[in-house]
């Protein structure tokens, strides 16, 4: 087996158990765009032009709410500038790829191949950029194709699904199996706990810009506590 395929193959291996997640949380956006008036070829064109689910969740819902145009807008855009912090990290690994191969990976950059990449990574950052690559699109594999089938699928039986089945577990689900393995440093740990608690103080603010706001503090937060580290002279391992 060739270095390229064999690294292929173990980045469909390490993004694999994301798909147990996967399937509820894309059956559960179809059945909720239909809910919202999307008919199956508008749920179809927004979950491949978009293609990431929490920021299609956030656009959705408040189109629910009667939101207006804009804040649709700019919360689905401030739930999507994590992929600028994921596409800086992947920078110095992916960044000399060709620009058509940078573009389709941005195009696929998502929670569960920045993930499973950025362990990757870090465990063996001296592998060839082609070795990388490949694990990076190997990541993909398992997770895209099924993200827009259950997508088709939940727009497809819309209220069939009975709510006992409770899909909306594959949220919280998804994004803990995610952040966890991560907060390997003081300032991860802080930015998530001050966005956990921020998060619950500002639920009650309209429109979700509680999360919003959320956001920006836990970045500020963690930040700060990164700044902190660094002018005490201590380090992540430390």
């Amino acid at each position: 087996m060739t270095p390229i395929r064999s690294a292929f193959l173990r980045g469909c291996l390490a993004s694999a158990p994301f798909v147990i997640v996967v399937i509820p949380f894309a059956l559960l956006f179809g059945v909720v765009a239909t809910e919202a008036g999307l008919n199956l070829l508008q749920v179809m064109l927004f979950s491949f032009s978009v293609f990431a689910g929490a920021s299609q969740f956030a656009a959705v819902q408040l189109m629910q709410d009667q939101a207006p145009v804009l804040v649709v807008l700019a919360t689905s855009l401030a739930v999507n500038l994590r992929m600028v912090m994921y596409s800086v990290a992947m920078a110095p690994h992916l960044g000399a790829a060709p620009f058509g191969t940078r573009a389709l990976m941005a195009y696929f950059l998502v929670d569960q191949s920045f993930a499973a990449s950025q362990i990757e990574f870090e465990r063996r950052p001296d592998q060839p950029l082609a070795d990388k690559v490949a694990f990076f699109f190997g990541t993909v594999t398992p997770i895209a194709p099924m993200w827009f089938a259950a997508t088709f699928a939940g727009a497809l039986v819309g209220e069939a699904i009975p709510p006992e089945y409770a899909l909306d577990f594959a949220v919280p689900i998804t994004f803990l199996a995610i952040c966890a393995p991560m907060l390997r440093s003081i300032p991860h740990v802080v930015a998530a706990a001050v966005s956990i608690v921020a998060a619950l103080v500002l639920a009650g603010l309209p429109y979700g810009t509680g999360l919003l706001l959320a956001a920006v503090l836990a970045m500020a937060a963690g930040a700060g506590a990164e700044v902190a580290l660094t002018r005490k002279g201590v380090t992540h391992e430390d």
